[in-house]
């Protein structure tokens, strides 16, 4: 058995996995800046085969249609553009080319959604008296229902910080961790959190490593496992509440917790990014991240284009005009039965 314990790995930020192209094989030009960007993608990125099924991209196309337009009458923008539209061909969130400029993204896996979050009506859920640490911002709701907020997993939550959130909440009867608009942060912080809802080893899922240069060579699937937190852990029933902004390791939080016991993930499909990333730098210094290590649930399937909630929930317009959050309150209601 593989615990997931271990892995420090960093989602949506400076990332562990590193390389850089052969010097001696390319020069600083904008022709060799394109070839080399396509061959380390080449190499490394580990979605293509999925891009190819569901979107039709073939990676040897775009070199082909990239390599008959790059000029060496580009500016460092104009270059910085085409280069960022040659990767933008993936439309994966995880792939970013990074200059000290601008940051070339694609964002359509939430851009094109309904946000299904609304920071005046979280203010209104929130007040004004509720408590904060480790990023946590946490309360009592009226009805006796806990609340948690964790926005982003980017800083490190303290063990002890999550044992005193879970000692206040006690009382309550039930437990809200929100994490819409969770754009992910470290994959050791998701993990840690998610501990704190089961009482034994519990599988969540699978991953991936690449062991070739070749599109289709990764190793088997190696489990993950979530091992149970020696602090204080939930022991009622709990919702998860998640919209499209849900990304990368909070992406992976959500897997996780649909493997607790009496956890139910409500709102939105969240927006993906389950690859671990994976860095480089082009001959002209610019940086190029990308998802190099695919990750699975429990059935196998990916879970780079986002997972389903068990109760699918939206904010609706009617109660956005009430100052009523749709999805809070479906899960006060699921806790409250």
């Amino acid at each position: 058995m593989k615990a997931i314990t271990h892995l420090y790995i960093l989602l949506a930020l400076p990332l562990l996995l590193l390389s850089c192209v052969d010097a001696e094989e390319y020069d600083n030009t904008c022709r060799d800046n394109m070839e080399a960007l396509w061959k380390i993608m080449d190499e490394h990125y580990c979605f293509f085969t999925e891009k190819k099924e569901q979107l039709g991209v073939d990676w040897n196309d775009v070199h082909a249609r990239y390599a008959a337009n790059v000029n060496e009458k580009m500016t460092r923008t104009q270059l910085f553009e085409f280069l960022g539209n040659m990767t933008g061909e993936l439309r994966d969130g995880h792939v970013n080319l990074s200059a000290s400029f601008d940051l070339a993204r694609n964002w359509s896996w939430k851009e094109d959604y309904a946000a299904n979050f609304s920071d005046s009506l979280h203010r209104r859920y929130l007040g004004t008296d509720y408590k904060i640490t480790s990023g946590m911002y946490y309360r009592i709701l009226d009805d006796n229902i806990g609340y948690i907020y964790a926005g982003s997993f980017a800083d490190e939550i303290g063990e002890g910080n999550i044992d005193e959130v879970l000692l206040y909440l006690a009382p309550c009867r039930g437990l809200i961790v929100d994490v819409r608009n969770n754009g992910g942060g470290m994959l050791s912080e998701a993990q840690k959190l998610a501990a704190r809802f089961c009482n034994e080893s519990t599988l969540v899922g699978y991953m991936r490593h690449k062991t070739g240069t070749g599109h289709d060579d990764f190793s088997a699937k190696e489990e993950q496992w979530i091992a149970p937190s020696a602090g204080i852990r939930w022991q009622k029933k709990a919702c998860v509440l998640t919209n499209r902004s849900v990304y990368s390791a909070a992406n992976e939080f959500v897997k996780y917790m649909k493997r607790m016991p009496a956890v139910q993930i409500v709102g939105d499909t969240t927006g993906g990014g389950s690859g671990m990333p994976y860095s480089s730098e082009l001959p002209n210094g610019w940086a190029v991240r990308f998802s190099a290590c695919p990750m699975y649930d429990v059935d196998g399937n990916s879970t780079e284009h986002g997972i389903a909630p068990d109760t699918p929930v939206s904010i609706t317009t009617d109660d956005m005009a009430k100052g009523v959050d749709t999805i809070i309150e479906k899960a006060r209601t699921i806790l409250g039965e």
